[in-house]
């Protein structure tokens, strides 16, 4: 097996909420789809907003749940300012902040945002790695 997350899908309570947070609020690039779910395409993955009703029946659990999950999703970025950037930009959209970007101990930059259905997101600049594009990307 080669170990890969190739999509990330979030149960969603308002899916066009949801969609106008990630497509216009963040600039995320929306997929054709059909009108029960949204897909996005990102750089070696895909995000899929799908209802948390929906999604927790596919999977057979319970649909409530609050509070911390075990699990936040990261964004990585070049540099301090753009951590800074990409923070305000999701405020802008909606999102709730959970933590200033700051200085961290372990050598970099970040912080933290819920997006509008308490998923968390951080924000990061790592100076000691990078996952962005490669050269041979460009």
């Amino acid at each position: 097996m080669k170990p890969r997350i190739s999509m990330i899908t979030l149960g969603v309570r308002d899916l066009a909420a949801a969609v106008e947070f990630y497509e216009k609020g963040l600039g995320f690039p929306r997929m054709e789809s059909p009108p029960e779910v949204a897909f996005f395409t990102l750089n070696g993955t895909w995000l899929g907003l799908y209802g948390r009703e929906a999604l927790a029946e596919d999977a057979t659990v319970p649909a409530e749940g609050r509070g911390f999950k075990g699990f936040t999703l990261a964004h990585n970025v070049e540099s301090e300012a753009e951590v800074d950037a990409v923070m305000a930009q999701a405020l802008r959209a909606g999102a709730a902040l959970v933590k200033k970007p700051q200085k961290v101990f372990w050598g970099g930059y970040s912080g933290y945002f819920e997006d509008p259905d308490g998923h968390l997101w951080e924000v990061a600049h790592n100076p000691h790695f990078w996952v962005g594009p490669r050269d041979d990307d460009k």
